[in-house]
């Protein structure tokens, strides 16, 4: 049967819908970042603790972390699961975060299994920042948020500096330090500026 035409108003519902949709993805209210990054800091900090309390295995906290990520991560696909249907325009941002995603999740993976299998964790982790150095920059630059953008640049440096220390204190500190610039930082300033664009609006 021949699609019935739209009337004008359902056309300009579509388009506002669609700006709408834009200007939305051009904002972040920074709370994943502050989520991920007090978490991944609070696994280094107790880590450190742990290696001059020898209260716990060595990869205690990390184990907790990945446990708190999982239950997470499940919560938000069921959430999404089970939400009413609602109209959602694709866009090209939102496409491209989809994938981003998807690929810093599977190679998150490799690099945790690749860590469990032997590579050296103090060069591991390093490696890890580096990561997340990578996709902070991709979602700087979707969102042109300079914020991001340093704090990207300041991951790398302490991947880069990671790879010259001897001892898993110094890794877990640099680790810390890289999620501190890269996460928690731009994620408390995204979502100054988001709260105040709410109050503007």
């Amino acid at each position: 049967m021949p699609e019935k035409p739209m009337s004008e108003i359902e056309s300009l519902q579509i388009i506002q819908r669609m700006i709408h949709t834009a200007k939305q993805e051009q904002r972040d209210n920074g709370a994943g970042w502050i989520l991920w990054g007090w978490l991944l800091f609070a696994a280094c900090l107790f880590s450190v603790i742990n290696l001059h309390t020898e209260w716990f295995s060595q990869y205690f906290f990390w184990n907790i972390f990945g446990i708190c990520s999982l239950l997470l991560l499940v919560g938000a696909f069921l959430t999404n699961r089970f939400r009413p249907a609602k109209v959602k325009v694709k866009t090209y941002t939102s496409d491209l975060f989809q994938k981003l995603n998807i690929g810093f999740t599977i190679t998150l993976m490799l690099h945790i299994i690749s860590i469990n299998r032997g590579v050296n964790p103090i060069m591991g982790f390093a490696l890890l920042s580096s990561m997340y150095g990578f996709w902070i920059m991709i979602y700087a630059a979707a969102l042109n948020f300079r914020p991001s953008q340093w704090g990207a640049y300041g991951t790398w440096a302490c991947a880069l500096a990671g790879l010259f220390v001897d001892t898993y204190e110094w890794a877990m500190i640099l680790h810390g330090v890289g999620v501190v610039v890269g996460y928690i930082i731009p994620g408390h300033i995204a979502m100054k500026e988001f709260n105040q664009l709410q109050k503007a609006g």
